[in-house]
């Protein structure tokens, strides 16, 4: 067994915040403690607006966007809520009452669009290909006079698959859709830039990129069609009422400023050795997702007739962090709906294990992983009626 430091390879559910960001944090904490919205009271106050109108830029600047079609939320959960309640309350009873979403989404746009349900919108939940692909043509069919806005995520969260989303945003443009991708595992990693592709909305977030947790934002094009549903206030533009979290926003753009392509490549090496280790070297596995047109920092496979529970709980007393998509790790008692929506079956999706890679990770913790699984893998399939019995097949 190796030492029981923990080798954290679930990075797609929260990163560890790097000590520069934190550094760039900490004046606001105890020094420059004042809210911006003082800005016209005193120097702290326009010195915390400085700061925060700073930090807007940067991350703007990630999108190709100005610095005035971003606003700061609590993170990418309140900022895909926005975007779809927000459009919904602005359109509704003047354009229709149809929204369009994926499947496979994550829950904050899955859930939001189920809320809007209840308040008497229709929501089409498209399926996707065995890779975890939108079908172009189905997207397009499923577009009426009704519809008020479409929501794709730009790369899914436990399969990794990046989706077309230039394309997905012509088509909307054609049809005369609003078009909102949730980018919380793309943001500085995959480029987008707002000034070459059509999106209308983009959902992201700090605590996937090394900075905070409990910051987000949302960028709106100019001239969209939202309405404000957090009441209080006059913050962000008047779209999102609430003190804003300064210290959180700050550390937000230094965490985009600290992210470099030679780190997403080697993100992307990682990737590749562990698929190609535990695909040649453990039996019947699968890849989930497409093989290359995948986020850098995503590994998600099935190993067939056992649990996910049972590898993950093992890895972790081996000193390994992931995650997985069985029911038991679920609150809702349920499969990875992605795997089902990719045509996975209940075995495929109990038994899928997510690794995702960050800053902190090198080839070392890939190659002792899949050491150490091989023989968990081995062991549980001993012990397993089904691996028993595709044991007895094979002799």
């Amino acid at each position: 067994m190796l030492d029981k430091t923990t080798v954290y390879l679930d990075n797609s559910a929260a990163t560890r915040l790097d000590e520069r960001v934190l550094e760039a944090m900490q004046p606001y904490f105890f020094d420059k403690y004042a809210v911006a919205t003082s800005e016209f009271a005193y120097s702290q106050g326009i010195e915390a607006r400085e700061s925060l109108d700073n930090a807007r830029e940067i991350l703007a600047s990630n999108l190709g966007a100005a610095p005035d079609e971003f606003i700061f939320t609590s993170g990418s959960t309140e900022s895909s809520n926005i975007a779809l309640k927000g459009v919904a309350l602005a359109l509704d009873n003047k354009k229709g009452k149809h929204l369009i979403t994926s499947k496979i989404e994550d829950f904050p746009v899955l859930n939001s669009a189920k809320a809007l349900e209840k308040q008497g919108f229709q929501v089409t939940y498209l399926d996707v290909d065995s890779d975890g692909f939108v079908i172009l043509d189905k997207l397009r069919e499923s577009i009426t006079k009704e519809t008020i806005l479409v929501s794709i995520q730009h790369a899914n969260q436990e399969i990794g698959t990046i989706q077309d989303i230039e394309q997905i945003g012509h088509i909307c443009r054609e049809k005369d859709v609003l078009f909102h991708t949730d980018a919380t595992h793309t943001f500085t990693r995959i480029p987008l830039d707002v000034k070459n592709i059509p999106v209308d909305l983009i959902t992201v977030a700090g605590h996937t990129i090394h900075g905070p947790k409990g910051i987000g934002g949302l960028y709106i094009r100019q001239g969209t069609a939202i309405a404000k549903w957090i009441d209080g206030g006059f913050q962000e533009y008047d779209l999102r009422a609430g003190l804003e979290n300064i210290p959180g926003a700050i550390g937000f753009a230094r965490a985009s400023e600290l992210i470099t392509p030679q780190e997403t490549e080697q993100l992307q090496k990682m990737r590749d050795h562990i698929i190609t280790r535990i695909l040649s070297e453990i039996p019947d596995t699968t890849l989930n997702g497409h093989r290359w047109q995948r986020l850098p920092q995503n590994a998600n496979i099935s190993f067939h007739f056992i649990e996910g529970e049972s590898i993950t709980l093992h890895l972790d007393m081996h000193g390994f962090a992931v995650s997985t998509g069985s029911a038991c790790f679920s609150r809702s008692l349920e499969g990875s709906h992605v795997i089902f929506g990719i045509g996975g079956d209940h075995e495929r999706a109990h038994g899928s294990i997510r690794f995702t890679f960050g800053r902190f990770n090198n080839m070392n913790d890939v190659n002792n992983l899949v050491q150490v699984l091989t023989e968990i893998v081995k062991e549980l399939r001993s012990i397993s009626p089904l691996g028993k019995e595709k044991q007895e097949e094979k002799e």
